[in-house]
């Protein structure tokens, strides 16, 4: 129960003192940077996706 507890104390000591946590504004950057870089592979996989739905299509009209 003892390492249990110690293990808790510092854990929490660590995330207090020893951890480095971003600002507001680095915080916000981060997202920005996050939501342009996942709309930017939605939309590379979009563009794939219709690529290779017009390829498909193409050798399905020529076996059928």
């Amino acid at each position: 129960m003892k390492k249990i507890f110690n293990y808790i104390k510092e854990s929490y000591n660590e995330l207090v003192y020893k951890v480095s946590w971003p600002t507001r504004t680095e915080l916000s950057n981060s997202a920005v940077v996050v939501m342009f870089a996942s709309l930017i592979i939605a939309a590379l996989i979009f563009v794939i996706d219709m690529a290779f739905e017009g390829v498909m299509r193409f050798v399905y009209e020529r076996i059928f």
